[in-house]
């Protein structure tokens, strides 16, 4: 494993290297890759935090956890809600924000805040020629230049080898709702849950988890504020059945956490798939599953798959438009990234050239 403590020295070793590189954060994903393993764990420290700008700035290999833990000192927090894949995927490791930034990796609050990309200010990182490349700012009103820093949200590795981000961070909630439909099919948790989206009551997750029979969508903000507009979102989905408001703070974030980190598939058997579609198309997409354990984010349109190894999901997908993409399992049903439109992967592999012109950065694993 190489592990270099500096910026500076992950340049020398990418220009020297003329082999490929396998590149990693925390080492939780578990994504098999061509090459020597490259860490960037050693690379930490949060190096800026002005909390009444909202912007932090930290290394790469630094923990989610030891941001998380400074940014509640000031009720501050990562309003992307990243997600933990360890329980998913049976790995041990740390997650690193790093890898957070690399794989884009959003949890339910998306459709609300955005994706991890959309809080990113700023980026330091080595390309494949072993060049240092900065782009963005550190605060919020200098964020300058060509947009390199969203080109590096979710390249996983394959254009550089990210060591520093800046970061926009949001306030924590003073209080949380989760109003809780039962038994919808999955047509109709899709209706409801476009409802609720589609209403003006600033909802920050809104899930269906076909296992527990129930449909759930989140409001957060202050206090008197949430209680009224649980209230109101409660009377407005009334043709869906009854609904029952939940609002425990500790009980309510271990009901989302689990949304976010996908309790229900932990421990299973199966590869498991992540399918990106228009919410319309989430009950026949289900409905060609044939059974298979799902679970529905971002109002149905992220699809959760639990499916039996070797699964060809992609060929279930025939006609409705979207893309998968492979989380755990082995090869044999597919790339782990869903095939891109000629005129996209020419743009891609053009980018990849001028990025990384040896093709030495986790190679083959974005096409």
């Amino acid at each position: 494993m190489i592990r270099p403590a500096s910026e500076s020295e992950l340049a020398d070793i990418i220009r020297d290297t003329p082999d490929p590189l396998a590149i990693q954060g925390g080492g939780t994903r578990g994504i098999a890759r061509e090459g020597k393993a490259l860490t960037t764990s050693a690379l930490t420290g949060i190096t800026l935090y002005e909390p009444g700008a909202l912007t932090l700035v930290v290394k790469a290999g630094t923990t989610v956890a030891e941001i998380e833990k400074t940014l509640d000192t000031e009720g501050q927090r990562l309003a992307f809600e990243p997600m933990d894949h360890r329980g998913l995927l049976g790995t041990e490791g740390t997650p690193t924000i790093g890898g957070v930034v690399a794989a884009n990796v959003s949890g339910p609050r998306r459709i609300q805040t955005g994706a991890c990309r959309d809080h990113l200010l700023g980026v330091r990182f080595v390309d494949g020629r072993g060049e240092i490349v900065k782009n963005g700012g550190r605060v919020m009103k200098n964020v300058t230049g060509y947009d390199l820093v969203k080109l590096m949200g979710g390249s996983f590795g394959t254009l550089g080898v990210l060591t520093e981000v800046s970061l926009k961070v949001l306030p924590k909630p003073e209080a949380v709702a989760t109003v809780i439909l039962s038994d919808l099919t999955i047509a109709q948790a899709v209706q409801a849950m476009s409802a609720a989206l589609g209403s003006p009551y600033d909802v920050t997750g809104v899930a269906h988890l076909p296992e527990a029979r129930q449909t759930i969508i989140r409001l957060e903000g202050f206090g008197n504020s949430v209680s009224y507009r649980a209230q109101k979102l409660e009377a407005a989905l009334g043709r869906f059945g009854a609904a029952g408001i939940a609002t425990d703070f500790a009980e309510e974030s271990d009901r989302w956490r689990a949304v976010r980190n996908v309790d229900a598939f932990h421990g299973k058997a199966g590869d498991v798939w992540k399918i990106s579609v228009k919410p319309t198309d989430a009950p026949a997409l289900v409905s060609r599953l044939d059974g298979t354990q799902t679970l529905l984010d971002w109002g149905g349109g992220l699809v959760w798959a639990l499916v039996p190894e070797g699964t060809a999901l992609r060929a279930r997908m025939d006609g409705i438009a979207g893309h998968a993409t492979r989380v755990r399992g082995s090869n044999d049903s597919g790339p782990v990234f869903h095939p891109q439109p000629a005129a996209v992967e020419t743009l891609a592999s053009g980018l990849r050239q001028q990025f990384d012109p040896q093709g030495i950065l986790n190679p083959g694993l974005m096409g």
